[in-house]
């Protein structure tokens, strides 16, 4: 006979009922911060300065950071064959950080005209693509190829004025995205949580109960 540890609960129903309050509860700090992040999605699509400014001092903080750990992690494995390697990508990363956060709206300029470029190269690839292969989602690589390149030749022409807005209109809707797809997994887990975690106050048949309820059952007949 097996005994019973102090301060174990010995109703097993109150236990998942506890449970599930614990995971609600945490399904409900993610919808909270979802919530957030489509607050800021939305503040920073309607002040796109704003939000380019704050995402190229995110940008550079985050080089800067990076940077000066690989440094670390490069001084601990002096000695080895990727020592000047791993030294030179920190450097390169301390010294864009720096610039970045000094310069933030030329940075943004140039990051813009790479954007600009890259929507131009792939868009192009997509169309010519498209035309030549001609496979079964031919319609959709193509419409795909022409948005692309649409949208590169728009922000290329009005460069650099372009850069006060681009990158904050994608960050803003980076955060928008991901904060509804947070909204939407802490509101379906607390409601899949809400449906499988049982009631303590209603009663539950034990497993010993019902096997001798059977046991009679069939004792009867």
């Amino acid at each position: 006979m097996t005994k019973r540890t102090r301060g174990e609960d010995p109703d097993p129903v109150r236990e998942m009922t506890r449970e599930g309050k614990r995971l609600g509860r945490s399904f409900g700090r993610l919808a909270a911060l979802g919530a957030v992040l489509v607050i800021c999605g939305i503040v920073g699509l309607v002040y796109t300065g704003l939000a380019t400014l704050t995402s190229m001092l995110l940008f550079g903080w985050l080089l800067l950071v990076g940077g000066f750990v690989g440094l670390l992690q490069a001084v601990q494995s002096r000695g080895t064959g990727h020592f000047w390697l791993a030294a030179v990508v920190a450097a390169l990363n301390i010294a864009a950080g720096v610039v970045v956060i000094r310069h933030p709206e030329g940075s943004a300029e140039a990051l813009t005209m790479f954007a600009a470029l890259l929507f131009l190269t792939g868009g192009l690839f997509r169309l010519v693509g498209s035309v030549v292969v001609r496979g079964p989602q031919f319609g959709w690589t193509l419409l795909q190829g022409a948005f692309g390149l649409l949208l590169g030749l728009l922000v290329l022409f009005d460069w650099p004025s372009s850069s006060r807005y681009v990158l904050g209109v994608f960050f803003s809707l980076a955060l928008l995205f991901d904060g509804l797809g947070l909204v939407a997994m802490g509101v379906g887990g607390r409601r899949i949580v809400g449906m499988v975690t049982p009631d303590p106050a209603e009663p539950v048949v034990s497993s010993d109960k019902a096997s001798e309820g059977n046991a009679q059952d069939q004792s009867n007949t």
